[in-house]
């Protein structure tokens, strides 16, 4: 048909001029194509939302919930971009950027496309409801070759526009009393969907993503084709309250025939999850008629026009794909697992018992106690104890160091430096062992792209720690064993020096006084003098044992106090470079998780009910 043709026809005029936006040959999307990351971004920044087409109405309270649902979706999307591919949130972005689109052109008009395979009789159906023949009808297949558009009233060229149908394929109704119950409906012609020009069966793809309702147009022969269950009915299961399924033809099935045809039609699309509108629920309307004859178009013509008056196509059209995006993203998003993800406190104790133990802390504490008690009884010895420890002390290194000359000389030099490099070892496979622990803890129950973003995170948090705590050890450790300052007195030892004093000056005075006595210069008398030095002898280390018993508290509480202090340290560490980043993680998820709860929460409940 000479109509159809590519050439460019002048001729005919309807007053809709047509300004096709200019598109890539190379990127013409099809019905369920992914979006490339430019639409992504579009549909992230918002861009696009008021069009410029048409002022904006005021929203219905469906309109409103729909616009919470893109407003959560776009936060979604949002925060999802370095965490998940582009091919994943290409559905996402498409529905973002088609929704912004079709939401800023007229809200005064409702696209219906009229879809069916070859031979359906869709084009004849199309006239029908046109009152006119726009669409060429006949025998040779196929017939429709690209797109026609009958629009009832105007202000409808920028949908047709987003369509990219040009102005010679855009016509008017016939003026009749019917019409007025159609105005604002702007009927689609497509291709057939089962053409074998592929050009055709990307009109059909393109269009049927873009329309706000659908008229499936079947015949009794090919009424349970699979190409058009399985690539069309199915997957736009969610549609069903946008959808229409016309049985054509009904006038070449004798009697009851046409009946139980429509029931087996009925059935085919239950079985595909297409809810059906009966008993005043919301659904796809199924019904019979013959385009041919004109039997039951009336009948279809009313329900289009309803549902043209309503004006809620396009928000339920919207909801839908919305719907149809958060299936799909669940996956992504929910899973088996605990709904407020975090670090339990159990799991971040025992990173910090095992960070504790990758530094040393309890046998620094240990160090830290000996070195109280060192320092006691250093304070409160006997004189001629401290004596001999300052003589062991003085020759102690010399020994140390003619052992280690000794094994060096043997050829043992590398014997001493093994321990500390197997030490090493064993704390980084701990702090290891810690990093993978708490990530996989906080990782449970999350969905695959979120626990692998947990676990990389706290991989990358962990790269220098074994050699930040090494540096813990080394200052703070060392520090804590072997303190540059004596440890802290309590308020007692200055008079347990005293008695220690006064036990080693009862010594002294003794043995002076038997001395002085053996010499002669004193007048003879054993006992007393013996008195003196055995209460001092005995007393010097009663003295020094009660002050170790003392001790032992405040010698405990520095030790516990040091460890706590190389605990404190590693445990900061570990927060600052590991929990704190998974933390963060897991708030990322958090948001992400009720931003796709409100974009899947009320789907359902969106669209009215078509009675």
């Amino acid at each position: 048909m000479t109509a159809l043709t590519d050439r460019t026809d002048d001729r005919w005029d309807d007053g809709f001029i047509a300004r096709s936006r200019p598109r890539p040959l190379d990127r013409e999307p099809g019905f369920g194509d992914d979006e490339s990351d430019d639409a992504l971004v579009r549909a992230v920044s918002g861009a696009g939302d008021d069009g410029g087409k048409a002022p904006a109405p005021p929203l219905s309270p469906e309109g409103q919930a729909l616009r919470m649902r893109l407003d959560a979706l776009r936060q979604l999307v949002g925060l999802s971009r370095t965490r998940l591919d582009g091919k994943t949130l290409a559905e996402a972005g498409r529905v973002l950027d088609e929704a912004a689109a079709r939401r800023g052109l007229s809200a005064q008009h409702t696209v219906v496309a009229i879809a069916g395979a070859t031979g359906s009789g869709k084009s004849t159906l199309f006239n029908s409801l046109a009152g006119v023949q726009i669409s060429e009808t006949g025998l040779r297949r196929p017939t429709t070759a690209a797109p026609i558009a009958c629009s009832w009233s105007d202000g409808a060229a920028g949908l047709l526009d987003r369509l990219e149908i040009p102005g010679r394929l855009r016509r008017r109704p016939r003026e009749t009393s019917d019409a007025d119950a159609l105005r604002g409906m702007v009927l689609v012609d497509l291709p057939d969907l089962d053409s074998a020009v592929r050009a055709h069966r990307d009109h059909v793809d393109r269009v049927l993503a873009l329309v706000d309702a659908v008229v499936w147009v079947v015949d009794p022969e090919k009424y349970a084709d699979a190409v058009l269950h399985e690539k069309y009915l199915r997957p736009l299961a969610g549609h069903a309250e946008v959808t229409f399924v016309v049985l054509n033809q009904v006038d070449r099935l004798p009697g009851e025939s046409a009946d139980l045809v429509l029931d087996d039609l009925r059935r085919l699309l239950d079985d595909d999850g297409i809810a059906l509108g009966e008993h005043g629920e919301p659904g796809a309307t199924v019904l019979g008629l013959s385009a041919l004859t004109g039997e039951g178009v009336g009948e279809l013509r009313e329900m289009l026009g309803q549902f043209t008056q309503e004006r809620g196509a396009a928000t339920r059209r919207i909801a839908a794909d919305v719907d149809r995006a958060a299936v799909r993203l669940q996956p992504l998003y929910v899973a088996d697992g605990h709904p407020g993800p975090e670090i339990g406190e159990t799991a971040r104790a025992e990173f910090e018992d095992r960070l504790a133990e990758a530094v040393g802390a309890y046998a620094a504490g240990l160090a830290a106690e000996r070195a109280w008690r060192r320092n006691a009884g250093k304070a409160c010895g006997t004189p001629w104890l401290r004596l001999w420890r300052w003589y062991e002390s003085r020759r102690a290194p010399r020994t140390l160091a003619g052992l280690a000359a000794l094994a060096a000389l043997g050829g043992r030099g590398t014997g001493p430096g093994e321990a500390p490099v197997e030490e090493e070892v064993t704390a980084r496979q701990r702090v290891e062992q810690a990093v993978r622990t708490v990530a996989d803890e906080a990782a449970a129950g999350l969905p695959q792209p979120w626990a692998q973003a947990v676990r990389e995170t706290a991989v990358r948090g962990a790269d220098r720690l074994p050699e930040a705590l090494d540096e813990i050890a080394v200052t703070l450790g060392a520090a804590v064993a072997v303190p540059s300052a004596k440890p802290p007195r309590p308020t007692w030892w200055p008079a347990a020096v005293l008695a220690q004093a006064a036990m080693t000056l009862l010594q002294i005075y003794g043995g002076l006084w038997l001395v002085g006595q053996i010499v002669g210069v004193l007048e003879p008398s054993l006992m007393p003098p013996v008195l003196l030095m055995v209460a001092g002898i005995i007393g010097g280390p009663l003295v020094e044992w009660a002050c170790s018993i003392a001790a032992r508290g405040p010698a405990r509480r520095y030790g516990q106090d040091a460890e706590r202090r190389l605990r404190q340290a590693a445990a900061g560490c570990g927060r600052a470079r590991v929990l704190e980043p998974v933390a963060a993680e897991l708030l990322r998820y958090r948001e992400v998780r009720e931003q796709y709860g409100a974009v899947a929460a009320g789907g359902n409940k969106l669209s009215t009910t078509r009675q």
